[in-house]
């Protein structure tokens, strides 16, 4: 065993929020580790955020190449797969080389250590032969990794992860995708339109079964239009591979895929860390935390693994809660009642808040405001890819929004200001008095707050 090296925090995980959280403690001067055993960033840069939207921007662009007749002539569209694996490869990911967010930490005064934490007490830190000891404390940020369910046959066969779709340098001519999620629309979306024959399994009534029920019967017709199979309501129950893969349902049928991507979830990474020996329970599925993200005495949690949400946006703004903390700074706590989240679909699902039911499930007086996107100004003058809709929920005691979900072209930019609203709860009379651009798609927001009367 080597020395042990006092230091004041070790930040165990560098993905977005680690990353975030040791880069700003190391510029305000303290002696910070950060430990990654793969690659300092985390999910978003190399698997999750920035890659995909890179493929959903090449899908998009075919689909709107092929929306050119009946608006401006006539198109001839041949998708070339070669091209958004080239940019992930060389734009999004460096090849899957994090070097430039090494040096960022690095050059901020942080140690960077690659390799396994285990913690083995109280502000104590081993890696490999090295020991650290935080005078101050451990920030946690361990994120999440592809949870793979146990279904029969599965293990030992070739199936991919988000990971192995984003790094795929050609696509199969089919690809069977178990779970209806954000993350397994996204993919089925994209390969469709790059002419993939994609069917996807989801267990529950719906996909997108976390969003209002409208949101999945959007999803499901573009999805649908797409050329993609949207089977719900089963689930796999057994799995072959004899260079395809064949995945049994449990309505009997089977279905066939030159590949099987499984995108059922995402746990937190916990159990190895020695959690117990700080007081926590290394087999918990999430950190619970405090609204300053402590999550133990000198001990701070950010990101995925407290279960506020696995999206960039909540570990960045995690990161700044702890660090404020740890720093002393104060400032407001974790507040999570307008956690904003979107779906990169075409259209984009924006969504703020509560839904409708979670609303009624807890208020007693809730209102529901609803527009198609196809009859407000901008929608109609949009014509093909207007798909969509505005939904606002509304507290109608207290008079503010509770939620909302904006699906269309824009949905995801739309969403930003009814997420303001919901946040700071601005009163919905003052909203009914704003005065909405025309013609634009969110001007559909007044016409949606005025069918809450």
């Amino acid at each position: 065993m080597g020395d042990v090296r006092n230091v004041d925090v070790v930040v165990i995980g560098l993905g977005v929020g680690g990353e975030e959280a040791a880069g700003r403690l190391a510029s305000a001067g303290l002696d910070v580790v950060g430990v990654e055993h793969t690659l300092v960033g985390g999910e978003c840069p190399y698997w999750g955020c920035i890659p995909t939207k890179m493929m959903v921007r090449a899908g998009s662009a075919l689909a709107e190449a092929r929306r050119i007749p009946g608006l401006a002539g006539a198109s001839t569209v041949e998708p070339d797969w070669a091209p958004v694996a080239g940019r992930v490869r060389d734009q999004a990911t460096d090849d899957w080389n994090d070097k430039a967010a090494v040096d960022r930490l690095t050059g901020k005064g942080g140690t960077f250590v690659r390799g396994r934490a285990t913690i083995t007490g109280p502000g104590r830190v081993r890696v490999g032969e090295q020991e650290y000891a935080a005078a101050r404390g451990l920030v946690l940020a361990t994120g999440t990794v592809a949870v793979i369910p146990p279904i029969d046959g599965l293990a030992g066969t070739p199936y991919w992860t988000n990971r192995d779709a984003v790094e795929a340098a050609t696509l199969p001519g089919s690809l069977i995708i178990l779970g209806g999620g954000a993350i397994g629309c996204e993919f089925a979306q994209v390969f469709a339109r790059f002419g993939v024959a994609v069917t996807i399994i989801e267990g529950s009534a719906r996909i997108l079964a976390m969003e209002e029920p409208e949101s999945s019967e959007v999803a499901t017709g573009v999805l649908t239009a797409d050329g993609v199979t949207v089977k719900t309501g089963v689930r796999a129950t057994h799995v072959t591979h004899d260079g395809a893969f064949t995945v049994a349902l449990t309505d009997g049928s089977t279905v066939t895929g030159d590949r099987l991507l499984v995108a059922t979830g995402r746990a937190a990474r916990l159990g190895e860390l020695g959690l117990e020996t700080i007081g926590l329970d290394p087999g918990a599925r999430f950190l619970t935390t405090d609204d300053r993200m402590r999550a133990a005495d000198r001990v701070w949690a950010v990101g995925d693994v407290t279960g506020n949400g696995n999206f960039t946006h909540m570990a960045m703004y995690e990161a700044d809660i702890a660090v404020r903390d740890i720093l002393g700074q104060g400032g407001p706590g974790a507040d999570y009642r307008a956690r904003p989240r979107v779906t990169f679909l075409d259209p984009e699902i924006g969504a703020v808040g509560l839904t409708e039911q979670q609303a009624r499930d807890t208020l007693i007086d809730v209102r529901v405001g609803h527009v198609p996107l196809s009859a407000t100004s901008r929608g109609f003058v949009h014509g093909p890819g207007n798909e969509g809709f505005i939904k606002v929920v509304a507290d109608h005691e207290r008079g503010v929004l509770v939620g909302a979900t904006t699906a269309g072209p824009a949905g995801g930019e739309m969403i930003g200001a009814l997420a303001v609203a919901v946040h700071a709860e601005v009163p919905i009379s003052t909203l009914h008095s704003q005065i909405w651009a025309y013609p634009t798609f969110h001007r559909g927001i007044g016409d949606a707050l005025k069918a809450l009367a």
